[in-house]
């Protein structure tokens, strides 16, 4: 069966034979010369037919591969079919629609790829500068606190960084949800070390919103080896590669969770003997993350945009790893435990979310002033929280008061409920255009809503919205929501 999964080979194949099995890893020797560095190999092929792909040379004979499956039932002096080609993973438009595994099976239990569906190596270089476009195209996500403080755009890289369970698998999927309704391509999800719970669950998402058949889903499960958790993001890139340079059609790629490549690239690397780096992690840190993020780029017709979830080790931003996928991106959205904690969703911090694209020359003046505006007036109310916890609010100027004011007023503005999490809230998802989100922003800066409930800008859309929710307070209606997702009386 692996046959299909690699490139044709001559007749006249060369072979090797496994010399040690170290778990994942294999040792093995050729007579007739070492096969290439990433060439991919097939152990036991008339058995178990295990893939792997080769990693580095030991001397003029040895050389060592990782395994791409499971090395039970592999042993000492087996046969090893060199394919002379790297691994491949097939592509185009039978792929649409379909969860696929890092070697291109299908794992969503559907019939087989047809026969002849063409397949493209994972190992490519990134495109050039000189064939990249220039202009800068925004997308608009609706969700008010990424549109307005760190914007995207096609052919652009944006992370979201975050601790454990601070909401960055939901904001992933309510960016899917966000963008496929609106967008005219194809997205392509890699799903890093995945659960197999969340695979079902995404597979079942993209059924109910109707845009699966414009979806290619490719997983590596945490049960799988770090070969093949390592494969799954250059996988899933060149699918949409294929589809960015062949059919000329925007793709929208997102990975979840691209930290566990990085985490199983350090297991291979150790698994291969190699010295680790600071904090334990691989010594070609930088390039294999550079190696990947550079492929994600715009082409001369269409673009791969990533948008990519980032676990944060222990919440430590200085870790080895998130600076060096940090260095890659345009926009850095940054997920606090502190506002998840307060009842701020999405619990995107203000002060450390960022993006190149923050400029008057591509998002125009007026959002470039208003973002500025928020950001400084939310810091200044950050260095406040320690003196209003002393001596309480009621204890600053007059002024002060009502800077304070404003912006808890604009924090709970760019609070949003969203639509993949509507069973868990039993609240409606909302989406709001730029222009609305730069309105309301406006409209609190300049104390048009200095005397509304706070609770009236929490968990809304619009500030029309709001608006109506205060005038039903002062007409003495009952509830409105408030930020620890209870209900109060108004």
């Amino acid at each position: 069966m692996n046959d299909r999964l690699l490139p044709d080979t001559e007749p006249s194949a060369r072979w090797a034979q496994v010399t040690a099995v170290r778990g994942p890893v294999l040792e093995l020797r050729c007579d007739e010369g070492l096969p290439g560095i990433h060439e991919a190999l097939i152990v036991d092929p008339d058995g178990a037919g295990v893939v792997c792909e080769v990693q580095s040379h030991l001397d003029a004979q040895r050389f060592r591969a990782i395994a791409l499956q499971p090395t039970q039932g592999l042993s000492r002096l087996m046969r090893a079919r060199l394919t002379g080609a790297p691994l491949t993973v097939p592509v185009g438009p039978a792929i649409l629609g379909r969860l696929l595994d890092v070697l291109g099976q299908p794992g969503d239990g559907g019939p087989p790829l047809p026969a002849g569906t063409p397949r493209r190596a994972i190992h490519q270089p990134a495109p050039p500068l000189a064939g990249q476009r220039p202009d800068v195209q925004l997308f608009s996500t609706g969700i008010k606190v990424l549109d307005l403080l760190a914007p995207l755009a096609q052919g652009g890289k944006a992370a979201m960084f975050g601790g454990a369970g601070v909401g960055k698998t939901v904001l992933v999927t309510e960016l899917i949800h966000a963008m496929v309704a609106g967008y005219d391509g194809v997205s392509v999800f890699a799903g890093v070390g995945e659960r197999s719970r969340e695979g079902h669950e995404m597979l079942h998402d993209m059924r109910n919103y109707g845009v699966l058949d414009r979806t290619v889903l490719v997983y590596g499960q945490m049960n799988e080896p770090p070969g093949a958790r390592w494969r799954v993001p250059l996988a899933a890139l060149t699918m949409a590669e294929h589809v960015r340079d062949t059919q000329g059609r925007n793709v929208l790629l997102l990975m979840d969770n691209v930290f566990r490549f990085v985490q199983a690239g350090a297991e291979v690397s150790g698994l291969l003997g190699r010295m680790p780096s600071r904090v334990g992690y691989q010594p070609t840190l930088a390039t294999e993350i550079a190696a990947l993020q550079e492929r994600i780029a715009s082409g001369a017709r269409a673009a791969v945009t990533a948008i990519e979830a980032v676990y944060v080790p222990a919440d430590d931003f200085t870790d080895p790893a998130v600076a060096a996928l940090s260095a890659h991106m345009d926009s850095t959205v940054v997920l606090s435990r502190e506002l998840a904690a307060q009842g701020i969703y999405p619990a995107i911090d203000p002060l450390r979310t960022t993006s190149v694209l923050l400029d008057p020359a591509i998002v125009g003046a007026a959002h470039a002033q208003t973002a500025a505006a928020v950001r400084e007036l939310i810091e200044h109310y950050d260095e406040m929280r320690d003196v209003i916890a002393l001596l309480g609010v009621e204890e600053l100027g007059q002024e002060e008061q009502r800077l304070v004011g404003r912006a808890r007023r604009l924090q709970r503005f760019l609070t949003q409920p969203f639509f993949v999490a509507a069973a868990f809230t039993g609240m409606a998802g909302r989406s709001v255009t730029v222009a609305d989100t730069i309105a309301g922003c406006q409209a609190i800066l300049a104390g048009d809503c200095d005397d509304w409930d706070e609770r009236s800008l929490y968990m809304i859309g619009t500030l029309d919205e709001a608006r109506a929710r205060e005038d039903e307070r002062r007409r003495g209606r009952p509830t409105t929501a408030t930020p620890d997702g209870a209900k109060e009386a108004a």
